[in-house]
């Protein structure tokens, strides 16, 4: 079996492994009803052995050799180094001002930042629409967990 069936049985048996554990660790949660905290875990956990499942329902017709061999140079894809360091970065920052500033201001932020560093450099920022996707996801995600979940996300400086 050459290295790149091989690799593709091991990530999707972990995909399956993955799965199933997390499945088994989210059967412990308390249940409080249909939608309650298990539920996204439930999913989560549910779409992780799907996409097991499939990879190996793909691995399975990979050739047993590929018709033409894969120069390094070719393979390996140039990492934006900048461009991982400030996502990483956004979060950092998203993380430890998240409590104090709170959920949807801090969501805003992140997201029109994170926008920002993801446009690739030939394509012009577009500041209008990054902020309003922005404003409306964050709203959006919030109201869902506070409505439809009961969860409480932190409201920072917009408490009310």
């Amino acid at each position: 079996m050459d290295t790149y069936k091989r690799n593709e049985l091991f990530a999707g048996l972990a995909m399956l492994g993955a799965g199933v554990a997390y499945m088994l660790l989210t059967a412990n949660l308390p249940r409080r009803g249909f939608v309650d905290a298990a539920f996204v875990p439930w999913i989560l956990s549910g779409a992780l052995c799907l996409l097991g499942v499939l990879q190996l329902l793909a691995w399975r017709k990979l050739p047993q050799q590929r018709a033409e061999p894969v120069e390094p140079a070719e393979a390996a894809e140039s990492i934006d180094y900048p461009t991982v360091i400030k996502s990483i970065a956004l979060v950092t920052l998203f993380t430890a001002l998240l409590e104090v500033v709170g959920f949807v201001i801090m969501t805003t932020l992140y997201l029109y930042a994170q926008f920002i560093v993801l446009t690739p450099a030939d394509q012009k920022v577009k500041h209008g629409l990054y902020a309003v996707i922005a404003v409306v996801s964050a709203a959006l995600i919030f109201v869902i967990f506070r409505e439809g979940f009961d969860l409480m996300l932190p409201a920072g400086l917009l408490d009310f």
